[in-house]
């Protein structure tokens, strides 16, 4: 039996605690001569964050759970030089890479190479803004999962994501799921995933040190981090320096931003938390009026009758602002659709080619549900306007109280010390 000792590594491929990066935003521009006199950016008043997931192989993400379980089980059954193939192996990633387990998964630490056991049960995840699917979380298959996302991911955890900037853009600037995310990027620029809590229970607000009790001081003991991301949500807008975030001096506007924010996060929770899930009022529900087909041909939109067509199915009513909602520029509408379609997956090879022959009920509820997500945030739109007019708290302010700059901890990950992890080959992992 090989002997268990500890194992404290860095997790190939990154770094994982986004200094690097966090340096070079304030480079261009972060709470700096160039941000002094203005709104405070999102990364000085939530420090840590973390790059985007980097998975080295598309096929380990599906909209659906059955065809992940399908193509572990053609994987682990294929032949060594199959398997190989198949796999898809990076400089990071290889069947035969020994990697620690992730956090809360109970996942093999192996070698791939020798893996013949079920499929771990999918997990449902955030990708990209507005869209849910499943991914396998097996860590010897994806090349960044960043594990300290995993470790703070719980039933009171939620994650504020950047959508990244994309000139004369205007979608909103970044989204909140109780899922863990991805991180991806529609338009090909990603932003960061920015946890509301370093360390699990919901303890340790993810805010910089004296933001809260500022906060506080001027506009009463009712502020909490969930207010803080609240506004953060109605009020932040994207710019090429990062995401600007004004706070206002006064407490009326707080109040509105706060409330229109809080709103905006039971949306797109979608039930998580013990919510409601979004519904749109009676007689502007859509619904289908035309089933949609086993394989549709395309999807269309029209205006005039607010129809959403799939093929030979068809979808309303589904309002103009639900079709043009864009996040970098791009429809949410499309591209959700895109990445489910048969013309998406055309030219698919390999595992990625496993996927769903006839469409399934449960995507034409999860369009349902999009449609309403998407018509309601648009409905809110206007009501963001003049958050950011009227006195602010600039970043002049927030350095003068004490508040900036934020000290090099807080950008880190807190150590989590409450579980024993399993790093590669059955070995102990150090946290």
């Amino acid at each position: 039996m090989p002997r268990r000792r500890g194992y404290d590594a860095p997790e190939a491929g990154g770094r994982g605690d986004g200094e690097g990066d966090t340096v070079a935003v304030r480079a261009a521009g972060g709470s700096g001569a160039g941000q002094e006199a203005g709104a405070p950016l999102l990364d000085d008043l939530m420090p840590w964050s973390v790059r985007p997931l980097r998975t080295g192989r598309p096929w380990v993400i599906a909209p659906d759970a059955a065809s992940l379980r399908a193509r572990w089980e053609r994987l682990v059954r294929a032949p060594a030089g199959e398997r190989e193939r198949l796999f898809r192996a990076t400089r990071a990633r290889t069947p035969q890479t020994p990697v620690a387990a992730l956090p809360g998964q109970a996942t093999g630490t192996g070698r791939f190479a020798r893996e013949e056991g079920p499929c771990p049960e999918p997990v449902r995840i955030a990708h990209g803004p507005f869209d849910e699917q499943w991914l396998l979380p097996d860590h010897r298959l994806i090349d960044a999962a960043r594990p300290e996302l995993w470790r703070v991911a719980d039933g009171h955890q939620l994650f504020a994501v950047e959508h990244g900037y994309v000139p004369r853009d205007t979608g909103p600037a970044l989204s909140v799921t109780a899922l863990l995310p991805d991180g991806h990027s529609p338009a090909g620029r990603p932003g960061r995933i920015r946890p509301l809590y370093r360390r699990p229970g919901g303890r340790e607000p993810n805010l910089a040190p004296g933001l809260l009790a500022l906060l506080r001081a001027r506009h009463g003991e009712s502020v909490t981090a969930r207010s803080v991301l609240a506004w953060v949500l109605a009020a932040a807008r994207p710019s090429a320096a990062g995401c600007v975030v004004p706070l206002p001096a006064d407490t009326a506007r707080w109040s509105t931003g706060v409330e229109l924010g809080q709103e905006l996060l039971r949306l797109q929770l979608r039930g998580a938390h013990g919510g409601e899930r979004p519904r749109l009022p009676g007689g502007r529900r859509p619904y289908v009026r035309a089933a949609i087909p086993p394989v549709p041909a395309g999807l269309a939109y029209d205006g005039d009758a607010e129809t959403l067509t799939l093929g030979t199915g068809r979808i309303s009513p589904v309002p103009a602002g639900a079709w043009e909602f864009r996040v970098g520029g791009v429809r949410m509408l499309e591209l959700w659709f895109e990445r489910r379609s048969a013309a998406g997956a055309a030219g698919a090879e390999g595992l990625e080619a496993v996927r769903p022959r006839a469409w399934p009920q449960q995507w034409t509820s999860e369009l349902l549900e999009l449609i309403t997500l998407l018509a309601l945030l648009d409905g809110l739109r206007p009501q963001s306007a003049g958050l950011a007019d009227g006195p602010q708290l600039t970043a002049a302010d927030l350095r003068a109280a004490g508040v900036l700059p934020v000290p090099a901890a807080a950008r880190r990950p807190a150590s989590v010390l409450g579980h024993q992890e399993e790093g590669p080959e059955g070995q102990f992992a150090l946290l």
